[in-house]
Formats: structure tokens, C-alpha cells, sequence
């Protein structure tokens, strides 16, 4: 019999676990993995990109957008770091507010682990959950290694994003199970795919790598990033791609200036006064070498080996266009397997923005990415698993 069972021993679930425990609550945190904090382990190649300076509920996706102020707000990437000082991890900031450890994401999971150990915090690992039913007293979990009793229940047990790591849909079944609703889960912060014949002439780009300014969507649904893109035998990846993803919908087109803050029209008409190069050797000159004789290859007519003082300025001005508004048609995204995270879960209309509890059903909490609340790439998703750990432990 314990006063909290956490189901799901990833970012937010030890958070929570943790903020509880040391709280005065015993608690239980079960986990049907064999390795502790697999995500964490892996996440920033290894190093934990595990908040960004910059958060703000700008940089989250929501059916409903201001759900997350609350817990964000109550938990800020400072108090992170303060966390970080008393437990010695040393970190660097590496680009736009992206905060890495030094060493490897080891510490953090060391951390969490060490701060559920202050709060007694009592552990079940591996151990499957069969089933969860509720009655006056509390819940009752069948699982596989006995019965387990609680008063309330936290389930954080993440998204379907890598599923090879042992990510399921159990908290959205378990939220259905108890007549929440859930906003339609799919991949996000994932690569997009596009048709093979279509991509055949860039297949060649493969490695070449570029800033450039996506967006995708209109009004508020509307994504706009200035991000790196990188070019792939199969299509785009990247930052930008991923950033891009979360705001794309099935057979909507996607916008893409490849040479953001330039003004590629009044460089190639400027270069035109007196120059005896090839259009090729000039674009080259403004844009990766290897980008600009694809590119022109691509354009009708003999525009690649004409001079550049010989092509038309209303010609220069089409083909910059073109560069500066880059229109492509994703057929799909590569899935779960290579997605960072899911988008959609638990709709957060359903629950109360400062404790995570279930509106309908008492005693019940949603934590962390099982809810409906996606951050950006760059530590963000990270930042809300804390947050919302925290605001749902300090609630319990």
C-alpha cells in the first residue's frame, strides 16, 4: 500500500516521483523496462540536451496552448540548473539556448536517481503493469510482480516515439480506460519523406548542409523556423525538418528559402555589370557549389553555361524566386522508429493545468509526454517533463 504509484520511470515520472517522495508520501515508481531512463540515456547524442534558457509556452504545440504556462512557470530551466550545482553536473550551452552536459547523460539519470533515493522513493523494475482499477479507496494495479494498492495514480509513461526503446501507447489506453479524451497521437520531431523519382536529382546532395527559413501551416497553426537543413540521399533531415514536422499536415506543402537574409535577385543583377563568368560560377560564389550546379541543372533551358551578363534580369528574378520559395509536397514522415517524440496525447482540457489531476476521475494524474503538450527541438520536451513532474509532485 503506498500513497503514490508512478507509473513510468522516465524524465517527468522520477521528477514526479522524487518531488513526492521527499514531500513525506510513499511512493512506488514502476517501470516495465529493463534499463533505467533509456531516452534520457540517449537523447543529444548521448549528452542529454536537457533544457533550453529560452522556454516559454511559445515553443510548445497544444490543442489547447495555454495548459502549460502553469507548471512552466512553477519550474524554470534555472531551477534545473540549480539542481544541477547541488549534484556537481557540469553543462555548456552549445547553440540558441541548448543546454548539454559535459560529461554524459549518465548524470542525469544519476541525479534522478539519487533525488528519488532521498525521497525513499520504493522501486519496481522491470515490472509490467496488467491491469488498473479504481474504487473508493484508491487504485489497485495487477502487475507482474504482485498486487500493488495506492491512492493515487501518476502515469508517465511517455509517447510511441521509439519503440525499440520499449515506448507504448499504455498511458493513452489507460487514459481511454477511464473516459479521457486524447488528441490523435502521430510522430513528431521526425524526418519527412518524400517521392523517390521526384528526389532522384537531388539524391546527388547527400552531406551538403545550409541554414535556411521553413514554414509550413497559416495562422496559428502556422510554423516558421530559421534552422539548419541537410540534404540526404532519400531527402531532407536536419534541424530544421524536424522543427518543421510538428507543424506539418498530410498533403500540405512545405516553403523553404534556401538562402535566408540574402537577396539573390539584386546579387546576380548587381554581378552582372561588366562580368564575363558562367551563371554558374557566380550562383556558386553565393550559395554552396555543389547546391548551385544542382540546382541549375534542373532550370530549362542552357541557363547553367550562359554568362551571367547574357541572362536577362527577369530571368534572374524567376530563378531567385525559386530559391527563395522552394515549394515541397512531403509524402509522409519516416515514423515512430526514427521520431524524437509524439505529438498529441492526453487532452489536457480534460485536466487541471496546476496539479495534473484527471478533472473527472480523482486521484488520477498525466504527466510529462503522455499529455498533449510538444515542445520544439533543442531541450524544450525535456524542460515540460521536469515542469510538469514537478507541478503534479507538488500537488500529490
Amino acid at each position: 500500500m503506498f500513497d503514490v504509484a508512478v507509473i513510468g520511470a522516465g524524465a517527468a515520472g522520477m521528477m514526479c516521483a522524487a518531488v513526492a517522495g521527499q514531500r513525506g508520501l510513499s511512493v512506488v515508481l514502476l517501470d516495465h523496462a529493463t534499463r533505467l531512463a533509456e531516452k534520457i540515456r540517449i537523447s543529444g547524442g548521448g549528452r542529454c540536451n536537457f533544457t533550453n534558457t529560452g522556454t516559454t509556452p511559445a515553443n510548445f504545440l497544444s490543442a489547447n496552448p495555454h495548459f502549460c504556462r502553469s507548471a512552466l512557470a512553477g519550474y524554470t530551466p534555472q531551477d534545473f540548473l540549480g539542481l544541477l550545482r547541488e549534484h556537481r553536473v557540469s553543462w555548456h550551452e552549445k547553440h540558441r539556448g541548448q543546454l548539454f552536459c559535459d560529461d554524459s547523460s549518465e548524470s542525469i539519470i544519476d541525479m534522478l536517481r539519487a533525488e528519488c533515493e532521498r525521497g525513499r522513493v520504493n522501486w519496481r523494475m522491470p515490472c509490467a503493469i496488467e491491469s488498473v482499477a479504481r474504487d473508493e479507496a484508491g487504485y489497485t494495479l495487477s502487475t507482474s510482480t504482485g498486487t500493488i494498492r495506492a491512492r493515487k495514480v501518476v502515469v508517465a509513461t511517455g509517447g510511441m516515439a521509439i519503440p525499440q526503446l520499449g515506448a507504448t501507447d499504455f498511458g493513452l489506453k489507460l487514459a481511454r480506460q477511464f473516459g479521457l479524451k486524447v488528441v490523435e497521437p502521430r510522430p513528431a520531431l521526425v524526418p519527412l519523406t518524400f517521392e523517390p523519382q521526384a528526389w532522384r536529382p537531388f539524391a546527388d546532395l547527400a552531406g551538403v548542409a545550409l541554414e535556411v527559413r521553413l514554414a509550413t501551416g497559416a495562422g496559428k497553426a502556422r510554423g516558421e523556423f530559421l534552422e539548419d537543413l541537410l540534404f540526404t540521399h532519400r531527402g531532407l533531415s536536419g534541424p530544421g525538418i524536424l522543427q518543421i514536422s510538428s507543424y506539418w499536415q498530410p498533403g500540405e506543402p512545405i516553403e523553404i528559402d534556401l538562402a535566408p537574409g540574402q537577396d539573390l535577385a539584386d546579387a546576380l543583377i548587381g554581378a552582372k555589370s561588366g562580368a564575363r563568368q558562367q551563371m554558374h560560377t557566380v550562383l556558386a560564389s553565393l550559395w554552396p557549389k555543389r547546391l548551385a550546379d544542382t540546382w541549375l541543372a534542373q532550370e530549362q533551358g542552357e541557363l547553367a553555361q550562359a554568362r551571367l551578363a547574357d541572362v536577362p534580369d527577369r530571368t534572374l528574378r524567376a530563378l531567385s524566386e525559386r530559391i527563395h520559395r522552394w515549394r515541397l509536397v512531403p509524402t509522409g514522415t519516416v515514423g515512430y522508429k526514427k521520431a524524437e517524440v509524439m505529438r498529441g496525447g492526453v487532452d489536457t482540457r480534460g485536466l487541471d493545468q496546476k496539479s495534473m489531476q484527471a478533472r473527472e476521475v480523482a486521484g488520477l494524474y498525466f504527466i510529462g509526454e503522455t499529455v498533449d503538450v510538444t515542445g520544439w527541438l533543442g531541450g524544450y520536451n525535456f524542460q515540460w517533463a521536469w515542469a510538469s513532474g514537478v507541478a503534479c509532485g507538488r500537488a500529490l
